[in-house]
This record gives structure tokens, C-alpha cells and sequence, in this order.
């Protein structure tokens, strides 16, 4: 049995010396334009799922899911969020192949999280991808908003669809001065809206 323990404890030790070097010497990749191992998609999204499922407060979105509030979450997400999840008129986001891991893209795969997940998500943002803590730009109500627009995105009235739909339109022709869609980061910078 002693034999065993100790097996057990160096091979503990081997695995987690290797990854320190790996990690430490530069020999795992940094690039974000490489292509998501298989391994990491199946570790890193069930990782986030728990990390989240065990974190966030189970609490009731006090935003009422009616026109106005969906529309003004559409308009937040529209202005931080569409270039990395895409909208309804851009599916995939324009930088959605550019992070890693990679964005999901909520036209494709509409969030299915719980409310108080998703305003976890959007408060505190993840670490090591390229979703902020957005709790230093929205306020908890405009958290909130986003919160209920991406719980019915996939389900919105009418009114709001349309709305989505101008809003989209007007983004594509503020953006279409920069031949294609892509906005160029100083244009970026000159915007009164935060980056996401």
C-alpha cells in the first residue's frame, strides 16, 4: 500500500511539474488565431458551466420582460456585445473567430443559462477570454435589461424584433465606411461606448 501511495503522489507530481514548465517555458501556444483544441472545448465550457452554476446567486431578474425593457437590453447588446455574438443581421460576430476561446454566438446557440447565470456572466465577466466584467460600464438595471433581452432572443415580439432589426441596419451602415463591417480599433476608440 505504501508503494502504491507514493506511485500515486510522484505521478501527482510529474503531471503538475509538467504542466508549470509547459505553461511557465512558453510551450503552450498564446496565439488566439489557432484552432480550439478538442480537449479544452470539452474541459473549459463544462469548467464554466460548474464554476458559474456554483457561484451565482439564485436571484429573480426584478426587470419586468416587457417592450421597453427588452428593447433598451436590445440597444446595450447591440452596441457591446453583437461584434463578438452577432446579431440578427450578422449571425456570427465580427470578431467571433478572433478570441479564444472563441464567442459564443447567440444566433446560432441562444443563451439557455438561467437569468441570474447570465447576469453573473455579464457582471463579473470570464477570465482569460475576451468577455469583460461589464459591472464597471452598465448599471445593474442595464445589466439586467441585457439579462432578459438574451433570455428572449431567440423568442422576441414582433415589435422588438423589428426594432433589433433597424438597430442591426444602422449599426452596418455606421460600420460599412471601413470596406466590409470591420471597424478599425482607433475608430473604436473614438466611441462613446465601451469595447466588448
Amino acid at each position: 500500500m505504501q508503494k502504491f501511495a507514493l506511485g500515486f503522489v510522484t505521478a501527482v507530481v510529474v503531471v503538475v511539474l509538467a504542466g508549470y514548465i509547459c505553461i511557465r517555458f512558453g510551450l503552450m501556444d498564446s496565439r488566439a488565431d489557432i484552432p480550439v483544441s478538442t480537449f479544452e472545448q470539452k474541459l473549459a465550457m463544462p469548467s464554466l458551466d460548474a464554476s458559474v452554476d456554483r457561484r451565482a446567486p439564485e436571484v429573480k431578474n426584478p426587470v419586468e420582460s416587457n417592450d421597453v425593457n427588452l428593447i433598451a437590453g436590445m440597444k446595450i447588446y447591440q452596441a457591446n456585445c453583437s461584434n463578438c455574438h452577432g446579431d440578427i443581421g450578422h449571425p456570427r460576430g465580427m470578431f467571433a473567430d478572433a478570441l479564444y476561446p472563441r464567442a459564443p454566438q447567440f444566433m446560432e446557440d441562444a443563451p439557455d443559462m438561467p437569468e441570474s447565470q447570465n447576469f453573473y456572466i455579464i457582471q463579473h465577466g470570464i477570465r482569460m477570454s475576451g468577455m469583460p466584467a461589464w459591472k464597471q460600464s452598465l448599471s445593474e438595471q442595464q445589466m439586467w435589461q441585457v439579462t432578459a433581452f438574451l433570455n428572449h432572443m431567440d423568442k422576441l415580439p414582433p415589435h422588438v424584433s423589428t426594432a433589433w432589426k433597424t438597430e442591426a441596419g444602422a449599426s452596418q451602415i455606421n460600420d460599412s465606411s471601413h470596406d466590409g463591417s470591420k471597424m478599425e480599433m482607433k475608430d473604436m476608440k473614438n466611441m462613446d461606448m465601451p469595447i466588448h
